[in-house]
Formats: C-alpha cells, structure tokens, sequence
C-alpha cells in the first residue's frame, strides 16, 4: 500500500504517510489515502464521472496541498467521490503546474461505507520531500 494511517501523532485528525517512486505516484496516493479517510471502500467508486483540474504553484508541496483540497472540495459541493487517473506536471515560468483528470462517482451511502467527513488539509507538519527511493509526503487531515 503507498500510503499508511498514523494513528500515534494526531489526537483529533487523521494523519496518513504517502510514498510514490514519482510524483504522480505520490500525488495518487495521498489523493487515495484522503478519500480513504472518508469512506473505507475505494474500490466501491465507480468511475462515472469526470473532472479536470488545473493547479500551479510556486512551491511543491502547495501544490499537494492545494490538488488535496481539490478532492475535499469536490466532495463538499458536489457530494462526489473523486481518484486520479492521470497527473501531468510541468514547470514554467518558477511555477509548479499540475493537470488531472479525475473520475469518480456521487457519494452513495448505501455502497459508499462512511468513516469520517474530512473538513481539510492541515498545514500543521505537512511535509513533501524527494528521497532516494522516490518521493515521500506527511499529511494530517482535519476531521
């Protein structure tokens, strides 16, 4: 699995360790693992519906942050579950640029298992950082 809950270092959220051998693989797993945290059956979202995001910033880990929060925010006006299926990244012009194509399907309680409702990404001890086996990122998730 390329993302871990840790359950010892928030009290009132939900933290959660994402590992990628790239960036795409990373930003798929932290995505994963957010969704992850509001129903416990990823597998259950069908792939109906499509998003595009467009995302740039001159830091990094923004853009993880802000590409979460994407996730957050569709699921809050739009009640739908979304996972990526393709990130691009490219950097022009001292920013970061991110394109994804998002697929998922409305949130169904009846197929969908709810855990919790996620209300952020924290920037509290948030982490993004290069290793040498890929990439590596620490988030906590307000619930």
């Amino acid at each position: 699995m390329p993302y871990e809950f840790l359950e010892d270092l928030a009290t009132a959220d939900i933290a959660f360790r994402a590992t990628g051998k790239d960036l795409v693989e990373l930003f798929k797993a932290a995505g994963d693992a957010t969704i992850n945290t509001m129903i416990d059956n990823l597998e259950a979202i069908e792939l109906k519906e499509t998003r595009q995001i467009n995302l740039e910033n001159d830091a990094l880990d923004l853009l993880l942050f802000n590409f979460l929060q994407e996730l957050i925010y569709y699921k809050d006006c739009e009640q739908i579950l979304l996972r990526a299926q393709e990130i691009h990244f490219e950097d022009k012009d001292k920013n970061h640029h991110l394109t994804a194509v998002l697929k998922g399907e409305k949130l169904d309680s009846d197929r969908h298992h709810q855990r919790v409702d996620v209300k952020a990404v924290t920037l509290h001890r948030f982490q993004l950082e290069e290793t040498h086996d890929g990439w590596i990122s620490m988030v906590i998730l307000d619930i």
